[in-house]
């Protein structure tokens, strides 16, 4: 229903619906005739849900045009939460309701005692109130202490001595969660957390339309999307859905992490805060290296799989690394602010909280583990950029004894003087992207890139004390010929010997 400023009273809003203006019908209807709107005209479904098109997306299509309830499976940071809060641009943008009512009552088709009593007292002349679509979201994070009057409804004893109410009468009844949800959607996070007796309230109302609050039963038949969210591995392992609920629940929708990297960028770009008033410029490496951190995070054996790694991890991480960035772009003065790839080996406390060890992982160190991630990161996404590139020269250099000693903290024109001792490295990093005419910060970032990947793929090595240098020992000039060799030493030892006659003699 759409709101309207002529639409003030019970009796204009029965007019209204008599002449076809604003339509009655149920919250699942509601949303199913919304989104089939959206289907026709080709519209975005669910902005900002991003990689899930032809995956989950079709799923929960489905479970809402056939109005089903249903549960999001999935594991930490998979947008569960995100396509819940999603489903709000699907009501309608407004629905009138009797004033002051717990439950939202339609003045038409009132639920509550209170809304009852009302319609009864006043009429046709009873005022609407009119909310909007953003005020029908419930949403709540199970946890093991929530009760049974959080989510139902409790007897409020102060309410009814105020009122002069029996105990047992509903006006004297402190509604919960769920019966404020009425004509909306309802939302569960975590839905195994929630205890049994809690879930059994939950399907009872949800199906028979009655509950008894402190034993006193109440007709409740409530108009109601309900949507859960579990992590798969407490749905199925530990079972703590009771059954009768997961059988009243129509679909079961299991979330993935994002299958390409071009759709974790594009989420990670969507979220980060980058920006920060702009004189940021961020490399498309640096932002491939952070989300392939995810990636082999994910597919690393000493990391628990069942916790999962969140999309959180290369949020948090870019924005470190834009920060350690700011950091000596603050402290040298230096402009535009282009993050490196040594800056996300700075972002390693952002990582190390973001997975859980196995047995393996622990005995190695979450903080040695992050930076092998760093690390094979790096190694594959150098790949992209140099694959083709002769850096033999490169490498020569360093393996003959050279060595630069350069870190997260060098300033940028340091960075570019001290990389031209190297015959081929500068020329080298402009497959990344940058040439003569770019900014300083940003060919040094391309420079540290380029050491960065040769040193990942154990072309050249790296430590604290000499920076970046060879793998092997400095080489040594040609040998001489065995012949001339010989003739030395005897030439040696004959001066060796009158030394000696001398010195005899004397």
């Amino acid at each position: 229903m759409s709101s309207s400023p002529r639409i003030d009273t019970l009796g204009q809003l029965k007019a209204a619906i008599a002449n076809g203006e604003i339509r009655r019908r149920p919250v699942r209807e509601e949303v199913r005739d919304n989104l089939a709107e959206r289907l026709r005209r080709k519209d975005t479904l669910f902005p900002g849900i991003i990689g899930y098109d032809e995956t989950v997306v079709p799923q929960l299509v489905n479970a809402i045009l056939a109005r089903h309830h249903f549960i999001l499976l999935g594991l930490r940071g998979q947008a569960k939460t995100r396509i819940l809060r999603a489903l709000t641009s699907l009501l309608d943008e407004w629905i009138p309701a009797i004033p002051d009512s717990d439950i939202n009552d339609d003045p038409i088709a009132p639920l509550s005692a209170f809304g009852l009593n009302r319609l009864r007292a006043e009429g046709d002349a009873m005022p609407i109130r009119w909310i909007p679509r953003e005020a029908r979201y419930v949403e709540k994070l199970a946890t093991p202490d929530v009760t049974i009057a959080d989510m139902i409804g409790d007897i409020d004893p102060i309410k009814a001595a105020r009122g002069g109410l029996q105990l047992g009468s509903e006006l004297s009844m402190h509604f919960g969660l769920l019966p404020r949800a009425n004509r909306g959607i309802f939302a569960i996070n975590e839905l195994p957390d929630l205890a049994g007796k809690i879930q059994v309230g939950l399907f009872n109302i949800l199906q028979e339309g009655d509950v008894q609050i402190k034993g006193y039963p109440v007709r409740l038949p409530l108009d109601v999307l309900i949507a859960f969210t579990a992590n798969p591995e407490d749905y199925t392992a530990r079972g703590k859905i009771i059954t009768p609920l997961k059988d009243r629940i129509g679909a079961e929708i299991r979330t993935h992490y994002m299958q390409s990297r071009a759709d974790a960028l594009t989420i990670t770009e969507q979220e980060a805060w980058v920006s920060r008033g702009g004189g940021i410029s961020v490399p498309q490496y640096v932002r491939e290296v952070v989300e392939e951190v995810a990636f082999q995070a994910r597919t690393e054996r000493k990391i628990d799989k069942r916790s999962g790694v969140s999309q959180r991890m290369p949020i948090s991480v870019l924005e470190t690394a834009v920060s350690n960035a700011e950091r000596r772009a603050f402290a040298n003065g230096e402009s535009p602010v282009v993050p490196r790839v040594t800056d996300v080996y700075a972002a390693l406390p952002s990582m190390t909280g973001k997975f859980e060890l196995e047995y393996e992982g622990e005995l190695k160190g979450a903080d040695q583990v992050a930076r092998d991630l760093v690390r094979a990161a790096v190694s594959n996404v150098f790949d992209g950029y140099f694959a083709d590139t002769d850096l033999k020269q490169v490498i020569d250099w360093f393996d003959m004894g050279g060595s630069l000693s350069l870190s997260d903290t060098t300033d940028a024109a340091t960075l570019v003087r001290e990389a031209s001792a190297v015959q081929g490295l500068v020329e080298a990093a402009q497959r990344a992207g940058v040439d003569k005419k770019s900014p300083v910060p940003a060919v040094a970032a391309a420079i540290d890139f380029l050491l960065e990947g040769l040193y990942a793929q154990k072309k050249i090595s790296r430590n604290e004390v000499r920076g970046y240098h060879g793998t092997e020992a400095p080489r040594r000039p040609p040998q001489q010929p065995r012949s001339a060799m010989l003739a030395e030493d005897e030439e040696a030892l004959v001066s060796d010997q009158g030394r000696k006659k001398k010195s005899y003699y004397n």
